[in-house]
Order: structure tokens, then C-alpha cells, then sequence
């Protein structure tokens, strides 16, 4: 129990005193939201494209937890298309911020890519996850445990295993059931999860690794790209 706390609250507590000596503890409404030039024009990059970013979330929320979007862009169009899901409005918003913008301060990591033909094949059947998506009502959204930002990007990253990703472990709610299923293969299709109600779960494949969620702090081992995942950090060790 002791060593359970202990991984629990320091995480949190480095996370915590990284935000307060951070920049992005300014007020949210003045917050940068412009470009973190990850992408290039989509006038000179003419392939199609696929990006699923994630960035630190607004205010205190961003020492737990990160928001996600996905970026997709046909072969020869003149513009990204950004999905995200967000708790004003109706969940489901496109094109409402720069396509690899700042996170209202943070600056967004890629946490999968595909180009080419690739991203080609995958780009209809992305389109048609977002169309398809039920919890996308007005009222649907829930910070915690789910249905939020996470748990759609999780959804979509479902129909195209393809892309070999997984969602950062402070991606809270990307264990929420989107499908009503407590068990079922993960996003990646490499492994399975169990899932109680986005508050307590269990996933392991290979490109997932080996995480337990309690009740939304994320424990975890990958061992295709060593690391340990941790509440608050995220994942510490070697990104390839």
C-alpha cells in the first residue's frame, strides 16, 4: 500500500510543481492557441495525411491529464480537417482550432502518424467513425471517467489499428467503454482490455504494454519501447 501511494502522489506531485513553475498556468482565455508548426502547408504537402496529437489540458486539469484530436487531410486538398470533442456545444467540433495548435497553452506531442497511401486507406474509414459516433449529443461530455476527448479519439484510433498508437496514459477516459463492451480487443488491436465503467480497468498488448487504471491514474509497464507509465508524468523512458 505504502509503495502503491507513493507512486501515486509523487508523479502528481512533480507534475503539479512542473504546471506552477510552467507557462501554462496563465489565465486559459489568453492562452496561446496558435500553431506549433507541426505540420507543413497543405498546399505544398500534397499526400494525404493523418496526425492524432495530444497536449496538456486546461488549467490544474493539465498536471493529470492531456486532450487529444485527430488531423486527417486527402491527397491533394487545400486543408486539414481537425476533429475534436469538447464539453461546449455539441461534443463533436471541426475545424474550431488550428490543426496542430497549442492546447490553450500547451504544446501538442504526435502520438501517431501516417502519410501516403496509408493514411489514403485509413482517411474514409475515419470519417465515417466520427459520423458514426453515438455519445455525441448535447450533455454526452464528462470530464471524468468518460466520455470525453480521450474516449473519441480512442473510438476512432479503433477503426484503424492500423496506425500501431496508443493514447498517452494521462489520457484520461480513453478506457471509458465507448461501446458499451467492459471487454474487447484495445484500440491497437495488438492486445485486450477490461474496463469497469472508465473507473478501474486493465489493458496489456504489445503496443499498449501493460497498464492498470485506478480510477483514472494509469500504472504501467512498456516493454516493446521501455518505460514506466506513471499518474500525472505520463510515460517515462525511451520514446523509439
Amino acid at each position: 500500500m505504502i509503495i502503491f501511494l507513493v507512486l501515486l502522489v509523487a508523479p502528481i506531485t512533480i507534475s503539479a510543481v512542473k504546471y506552477l513553475l510552467g507557462d501554462r498556468s496563465v489565465d486559459w482565455q489568453i492562452a496561446d492557441r496558435s500553431s506549433a508548426g507541426l505540420l507543413p502547408s497543405p498546399q505544398e504537402h500534397i499526400e494525404a495525411l493523418v496526425r492524432v496529437y495530444a497536449a496538456r489540458t486546461v488549467r490544474w486539469r493539465g498536471i493529470f491529464a492531456v486532450h487529444s484530436w485527430i488531423v486527417v487531410k486527402e491527397r491533394g486538398a487545400s486543408r486539414y480537417t481537425r476533429y475534436d470533442y469538447t464539453a461546449w456545444g455539441e461534443p463533436i467540433r471541426i475545424n474550431g482550432f488550428a490543426a496542430d495548435g497549442r492546447w490553450f497553452g500547451g504544446t501538442p506531442e504526435t502520438v501517431a502518424a501516417a502519410a501516403g497511401e496509408a493514411a489514403e486507406r485509413m482517411i474514409p474509414k475515419i470519417r465515417a467513425a466520427v459520423e458514426g459516433y453515438e455519445l455525441r449529443s448535447y450533455g454526452d461530455y464528462r470530464a471524468w471517467p468518460g466520455p470525453n476527448s480521450n474516449t473519441f479519439v480512442t473510438a476512432v484510433m479503433a477503426v484503424v489499428p492500423e496506425l500501431q498508437s496508443t493514447l498517452p496514459p494521462t489520457a484520461i477516459g480513453k478506457d471509458f467503454p465507448y461501446n458499451g463492451d467492459m471487454f474487447g480487443p484495445t484500440a491497437s488491436g495488438t492486445g485486450v482490455r477490461l474496463t469497469l465503467g472508465g473507473y478501474l480497468g486493465l489493458a496489456a498488448g504489445w503496443i499498449e504494454g501493460i497498464e492498470l487504471n485506478f480510477f483514472g491514474a494509469v500504472f504501467g509497464i512498456d516493454l516493446r519501447r521501455p518505460a514506466v507509465k506513471l499518474p500525472g508524468l505520463g510515460r517515462v523512458g525511451f520514446s523509439v
